[in-house]
């Protein structure tokens, strides 16, 4: 077994015809790798992903790369090629080079590109100027680059060039999210949850159908609500969002987003406290069993 990367969430091993990811404690937003553990973390972000990858293969009858959880921070998984750069429409079955995100509530940075301008009430279907928190008339779909420095939202024309597609087949993954999250959505609120948006990460598999890969449905990818709180007219974080509006509140994430518009160096990231630490860690707990029914 050979350690092939190290992400900013697990390593990935090589196990020959398969790969084994191993789910760290470490932590990461605005693309910066916090320099605290939460302790917890990547078992609840394994053990999460696992419930749902069933779920999709038995309830949605979408195909998944997910085999088995040899440990509770471990997952061994498909292996695919992972193209250099971009996709191709020649080659059969490879990793798609990018994230496809769908968002059902205005929330996280589509809330920060509505209130800057660079998007419009009308691109996300709306014929005015939304709250935070507030549930779009239809999910709105996104795809962002997955391998450069910063993730990036692309128009149409440019996920169908860099994923290799065509338009057919980014309908077909935009279908196959709707279909995941109809199932995901409809259990979560059964749990007193509200699943606001979420990415996704797809290769082609066998005649170029979609294979969900990596994780989703976890407190890291997904952005989830507490239903009861949201009636009665309040939004509480209950993902890693909380971890963001942290930095947020103490300043650094103007600080950053600053210095990289201006093409400056940028700040380091400081350290969570460690009540927040501790908060975090039990967050991560807590979701695993309200996401999935299972005890801790």
């Amino acid at each position: 077994m050979q350690l092939i990367r190290t992400g900013k969430v697990k390593e990935v091993y090589d196990e020959g015809e398969t790969l084994l990811f191993r789910f760290t404690d470490k932590i990461s937003v605005f693309d910066k790798m916090i320099p605290s553990l939460i302790p917890h973390k990547g078992e609840s972000l394994c053990r999460t992903s696992a419930y749902w990858f069933k779920m999709a293969k038995e309830s949605a009858r979408v195909e998944t790369h997910f085999i088995d959880t040899p440990a509770p921070n471990e997952m061994r998984v498909k292996k695919f090629f992972v193209p250099e750069g971009k996709g191709s429409p020649y080659e059969i079955e490879y990793v798609i080079p990018l994230e496809f995100i769908m968002r059902y509530y205005v929330a996280g940075s589509l809330f920060d590109r509505l209130n800057e301008g660079t998007l419009k009430p009308d691109d996300v279907g709306l014929n005015h100027m939304p709250k935070y928190g507030d549930e779009l008339d239809d999910p709105f779909f996104e795809v962002t680059t997955k391998y450069e420095k910063f993730d990036r939202v692309l128009t149409r024309g440019e996920a169908i060039e860099i994923g290799g597609m065509t338009g057919t087949e980014i309908n077909n993954i935009r279908e196959t999210i709707l279909k995941i999250d109809r199932r995901l959505n409809k259990q979560v609120l059964s749990r007193g949850l509200i699943h606001a948006d979420g990415k996704k990460e797809f290769a082609f598999g066998p005649g170029r159908q979609p294979v969900i890969i990596d994780t989703f449905g976890t407190a890291d990818e997904d952005r989830f609500w507490d239903l009861e709180k949201y009636n009665s007219g309040e939004v509480i974080e209950l993902s890693k969002e909380s971890v963001r509006q942290y930095y947020r509140s103490i300043g650094y994430h103007k600080q950053l987003y600053d210095a990289r518009k201006k093409g400056e160096k940028e700040p380091e990231i400081p350290p969570l406290p460690p009540e927040m630490i501790q908060k975090t860690s039990q967050l991560y707990v807590d979701m695993f069993q309200r996401l999935t029914g299972q005890t801790w």
